[in-house]
C-alpha cells in the first residue's frame, strides 16, 4: 500500500510539476472552441446590468440568446443584489397604469463597474486574443465615462471583425421620466447612434434621442417618419431631406412600445437593400394589466437573436421576438395569479426559465403590418 501511494504521490507531483514548467515555457493554451469552432449564430458580447435575484439585463439576455444558439459573454455594467424599482424596472413595459411607479424590492446592495474597469476587462480580452465578436450587445449604462468606454469598445471590437452588428438598447427612462443622467442623452444621440447597427429605443428614449413627440393619431404622421429618419442618421443638418438627398445607412430601428391613442404599437423601420428606402411596419402588441422587469432587455435580446436569423426581414424577427415575449408575460401572469398575488400591487418578476420553449419555438400569434 505504502508503495502504491509513493507511485501517486509521484505521479502527482510529476505532473504538476510538468505542467509549471509547462507554463513557464509558454506551451500553447488549449484554443477557444467558441473561436475555433464557431456557432452558425454568432458570438455576443453583452455589457448590461446583472442581478443576483430576478430577471434584468444580462439576466434576462443571455440565457435567450443562448437557447436560440449563441456564444454569449456578459459584462455587468452594475452588479446588484435585486433589481432597484425604478431604474431598472421600468423598461418598455406595457401597463394600463402608466401614470403610477411601482415599487420594487425596499433596498438593494451591489457594485458598479466603471469605465476603467470594463477597459481592462477588455484589454484582458485582447491579450489572449480573445476579442473576435460578431455582435455587441448593450443596455443599461448609468454614466457618461461609462458609455464613452463602450464607444472605444465598439472601435476595438471593429478593428477586429469590420462585420460586427452592434445592439444597443438605449435605456434612458419611460413614461416621461429619465433615470440616468440628462447628459447621457446627448452622447446617446451624438455618439452611439452614428455606430449602432440596431436601436431599440422605447417610445420616451424615441422622443429624447430625436426631440419630436411620437404620440400621434396616425402612423403616417410624418412625425414618426421623422423619428426614423433621424436615428438611421441619414438627415443632414437635422432637417428632413429630400429622397435624392438621403445617403445610404444600414440601421434598424425597433421603438418597442409606443402608446398611440390607447393602443400599444410596435414599429420598426429596416432597409433590405441599399440604395433603397426603408420600410416600416407596425405590430399591435395587447395590453396587460401588471408591471414585469426586465422585459425589455429581454425584447432586444429576442430581436437581436431572430433579426440576425432573418437579416433581411427585421418584421418577421420582431413577430417572432414580440410573440416569445407575450407567451412569457402571460405565463408570468397566471403563475403570480395561481399563488393568491395580485399582479397589479407591484413589479413582477419574469417567469424566464419556465418559457425557454416559448423562446425557442414560439407560436407566432402576432403579425407585422407594413406601411409607407
Amino acid at each position: 500500500m505504502r508503495v502504491w501511494l509513493h507511485s501517486v504521490r509521484c505521479l502527482f507531483f510529476g505532473v504538476k510539476n510538468f505542467r509549471l514548467r509547462s507554463s513557464n515555457n509558454s506551451v500553447m493554451a488549449p484554443p477557444i472552441l467558441s473561436l475555433a469552432l464557431p456557432s452558425k449564430t454568432g458570438r455576443v458580447l453583452s455589457i448590461q446590468s446583472h442581478t443576483v435575484q430576478g430577471y434584468v439585463g444580462n439576466k434576462s439576455a443571455v440565457f435567450p440568446l443562448q437557447l436560440l444558439g449563441y456564444d454569449v459573454d456578459p459584462i455587468n455594467s452594475v452588479q446588484f443584489s435585486n433589481h432597484t424599482g425604478k431604474m431598472l424596472i421600468s423598461l418598455h413595459l406595457n401597463s394600463l397604469r402608466p401614470d403610477i411607479w411601482f415599487k420594487g424590492y425596499p433596498t438593494f446592495k451591489g457594485q458598479v463597474l466603471d469605465g476603467q474597469q470594463l477597459w481592462e476587462l477588455i484589454e484582458g480580452l485582447e491579450a489572449n486574443d480573445l476579442l473576435f465578436y460578431t455582435h455587441l450587445l448593450t443596455g443599461y449604462i448609468g454614466s457618461v465615462s461609462f458609455l464613452n468606454t463602450v464607444l472605444e469598445v465598439v472601435s476595438k471590437l471593429r478593428a477586429v471583425n469590420p462585420k460586427l452588428t452592434y445592439v444597443c438598447d438605449p435605456v434612458m427612462g419611460d413614461e416621461g421620466k429619465l433615470y440616468v443622467p440628462p447628459e447621457l442623452v446627448t452622447v446617446y444621440r451624438e455618439k452611439v447612434v452614428p455606430v449602432a447597427s440596431m436601436l431599440t429605443p422605447n417610445q420616451f428614449e424615441a422622443e429624447q434621442l430625436t426631440g419630436l413627440r411620437c404620440i400621434i393619431p396616425n402612423l403616417l404622421n410624418n412625425s414618426v417618419i421623422q423619428s426614423f429618419l433621424l436615428l438611421r442618421g441619414i438627415l443632414k443638418d437635422s432637417q428632413i431631406p429630400s429622397p435624392p438627398d438621403m445617403i445610404d445607412a444600414a440601421m434598424n430601428v425597433v421603438i418597442t412600445s409606443i402608446n398611440i391613442d390607447g393602443h400599444l404599437l410596435l414599429i420598426g423601420s429596416h432597409q433590405k437593400e441599399m440604395g433603397k428606402s426603408p420600410e416600416q411596419f407596425r405590430i399591435a402588441i395587447p395590453k396587460i394589466p401588471a408591471y414585469f422587469t426586465g422585459t425589455g432587455d429581454l425584447m432586444t435580446a429576442l430581436l437581436l437573436g431572430w433579426s440576425n436569423k432573418y437579416p433581411d426581414n427585421l418584421d418577421k424577427a420582431a413577430e417572432i421576438a414580440v410573440s416569445s415575449l407575450q407567451a412569457l408575460l402571460q405565463r408570468t401572469l397566471s403563475d403570480y395569479k395561481m399563488v393568491g398575488y395580485d399582479p397589479e400591487s407591484s413589479s413582477l418578476e419574469i417567469r424566464l426559465i419556465q418559457s425557454q420553449d416559448d423562446i425557442r419555438h414560439p407560436q407566432v400569434k402576432y403579425m407585422a403590418e407594413r406601411y409607407s
